[in-house]
């Protein structure tokens, strides 16, 4: 089941989905393109904000190196806290923080598998 608008807007805001939205949850969060999406939330509305410094005086590389000077530690800080706010969002959501590496785990679990099948067991 997907959520509504006002439902979304206040995901995006934090608010928690009801129980029977845990799949749409878990996809947005872990699915495939969660990374990307997580990254445009965190840094999309932002910008508006970012784009007054273009009102500031002056030569237009001013305006612009002010935003960098906080464009760039932002995307820094959101890449750097991404799985622990995946994570929390997880929790808050009553699912398994677990998922966020469970791709990774079974990518490795077929490296191994396809090692073990080409070499044998090494025990």
């Amino acid at each position: 089941m997907k959520p509504n608008f006002w439902q979304y807007l206040g995901y995006q805001f934090g608010r928690v989905l009801p129980p029977s939205m845990q799949d749409w949850v878990r996809e947005d969060l872990v699915g495939h393109g969660a990374q990307a999406r997580y990254l445009i939330r965190f840094t999309l509305p932002v910008i508006p904000f970012l784009c007054l410094f273009l009102l500031v005086p002056g030569p237009l590389w001013i305006g612009l190196a002010m935003m960098a000077l906080l464009f760039i530690p932002l995307v820094y800080f959101a890449i750097a806290l991404m799985n622990v706010y995946r994570r929390h969002r997880l929790l808050v959501h009553d699912l398994d923080p677990q998922l966020l590496g469970a791709s990774t785990q079974a990518k490795l679990d077929r490296t191994r598998d396809d090692y073990e099948r080409r070499h044998g067991r090494l025990d």
